[in-house]
């Protein structure tokens, strides 16, 4: 049955081995045909100068990738994150991020598979690239007539680019292992840290550079406000903020001592747009080039020879495995609190207090701390587990959850508008490597499958998310989100359990008396 791989039965640091036809990282194989493994590293393992090249090699590969999805995702991120506070007008914004998601789950059932085996993974990431360019050029014109197809096209090149990327980073990484004498599930753990360190690192710069522009016109702009109509606070703004238009409650709360429509109610001008968004459109042109010039080839030849409708049934057929079941739970909460990150607290608990150009400076500290987290945890894994990480995200996400439930965003509160996205960071970068990473880990003989299955799920969340966006308050999406993660928390220790009973098993049954070996053998 699909999903049921020899790899579940194996202690949890055992190396699985992958297929490597030469002894190039111009044609690496992963899947069943794992005979050939040794011999193809024979020579190279013979021989330190080899060996080191082709350390180098693969990090080299790792690296640039992880820089052309940085200068992708500077500009594709942080134009999502001002998309409810720019294009509030019927839900426009948020509607185009709603489609992205709704996109990505149909092309993540359809499109990796088919595209990853004509074109390889470097092309299909190159292409994918491209067709995230379109985002930030829709944004010049911003209507239901150009951000909607945009959206489509990004959803559409969405999963393709994620899936070879993690098929190209776990190959990458079972190669690393087998020529550094490491186990697998380690170098996995290390290579996604790394990747999701420039990754999130894309969020401080986009959101450097979104705030800077934004507050070009003003040097006043820069000044954290003094000066605050509470009632307009308490109505609109965080825990309360049902979806209401933020610039006619500005003007019915507004008075002469302290003018709320100063906060950038009527949004910023068209010229401060052009420049925003031309500088997106050059970063993630910037990217595709990266990805296409510098990046070696890597064909994944034994992992899948299936057509597009084949992989649909294969993921539906993943789903019979008991720990993938399991596993949506949490892997959706993962895709529910980006959602909140980039339409709620964005507009809720930054714009509507502080101002729109607010949004990046904020945002700032989530992505530091994200990124510098994704790097711990990553390299942590291999000396504390997966258990006490996740463990941690859960508990952070919790106090967050309840503290947004309770706190009004009052200006003169400073610290906590910097505090709180930052703890966000830290939380979010344990679902984004640990959840992918396990997924590699648990399933690493059908991985399009499991990652078309994480795609799937991790997106179904965002949509859900963005779906009600305009229709419920942020207090109920707080509820939403505590669910949500509880029981996938719970879902998960079981997952881990049974993956510990299972190897704690088979390590006993391999673990014979001597004198059982002999009997065996005669």
């Amino acid at each position: 049955m699909v999903g049921e791989s020899e790899a579940s039965n194996r202690p949890a640091d055992a190396p699985r081995q992958v297929d490597v036809p030469k002894s190039s990282m111009d044609n690496i194989s992963m899947g069943s045909c794992e005979t050939d493994l040794d011999a193809s590293l024979e020579s190279i393992l013979k021989d330190s100068n080899l060996k080191k090249k082709e350390v180098r090699r693969i990090w080299k590969n790792l690296v640039l990738i992880s820089l052309a999805f940085l200068m992708n995702f500077t500009a594709f991120q942080s134009a999502a994150n001002l998309q409810s506070s720019l294009n509030p007008a019927n839900g426009l914004g948020t509607a185009s991020l709603a489609v992205i998601y709704s996109t990505f789950i149909i092309s993540a059932l359809f499109l990796p598979s088919y595209i990853i085996k004509f074109i390889g993974c470097r092309w299909t990431m190159v292409v994918s690239l491209c067709g995230y360019v379109t985002y930030p050029l829709a944004n010049f014109y911003p209507h239901w007539g150009t951000l909607i197809p945009s959206s489509v096209l990004v959803g559409l090149s969405a999963a393709p680019l994620w899936s070879a990327k993690c098929t190209y980073l776990t190959t990458s990484a079972s190669r690393y292992a087998k020529l550094t004498d490491d186990t697998t599930d380690a170098v996995i753990h290390k290579f996604f840290g790394v990747f999701f360190l420039f990754f999130q690192t894309s969020q401080i710069i986009g959101n450097l550079i979104s705030s800077f522009v934004l507050s070009s016109n003003a040097i006043s702009n820069l000044d954290f406000p003094t000066c605050y109509n509470k009632s307009y606070i308490e109505h609109n703004c965080g825990k309360h903020d049902c979806q209401s238009n933020l610039t006619a409650a500005r003007l019915l709360y507004n008075s002469s001592e302290c003018p709320v429509t100063n906060l950038n109610s009527s949004g910023p001008s068209d010229s401060t747009i052009y420049t925003l968004m031309g500088i997106y459109t050059a970063l993630s042109l910037s990217g595709a080039f990266i990805m296409a010039l510098g990046v070696d080839n890597i064909e994944v030849q034994c992992a899948e020879t299936r057509g597009p409708f084949s992989l649909l049934i294969a993921t539906f057929k993943q789903m019979k495995d008991k720990r993938q079941l399991l596993l949506i739970p949490i892997t959706m909460f993962s895709g529910f609190e980006q959602a909140f990150l980039t339409g709620d607290i964005t507009r809720s608990f930054i714009t509507c207090p502080l101002g729109v150009n607010w949004v990046g400076f904020v945002l700032i500290c989530y992505a530091a701390c994200d990124a510098i987290s994704s790097l711990l945890f990553g390299g942590a894994e291999k000396y504390v587990g997966r258990m006490p990480i996740f463990t941690c995200g859960a508990i952070i996400n919790i106090a967050l959850i309840i503290t947004l439930l309770v706190w009004l965003p009052y200006p003169d509160d400073v610290a906590l508008f910097f505090i709180l996205p930052a703890l966000w960071g830290i939380a979010d970068a344990v679902w984004q490597t640990q959840i992918t990473a396990f997924y590699g880990v648990i399933f690493v003989n059908n991985q399009e499958a499991c990652f078309a299955n994480y795609n799937v799920w991790k997106s179904l969340g965002f949509v859900i998310a963005f779906a009600y966006q305009n229709f419920i308050c942020v207090s109920s999406k707080l509820w939403v989100l505590l669910a949500v993660l509880l029981l996938g928390m719970v879902s998960y220790y079981y997952v881990e359990f049974e993956e510990r009973t299972k190897n704690s098993t088979e390590v006993k049954s391999n673990a014979k008396s001597p004198e059982e070996n002999k009997a065996y053998v005669e």
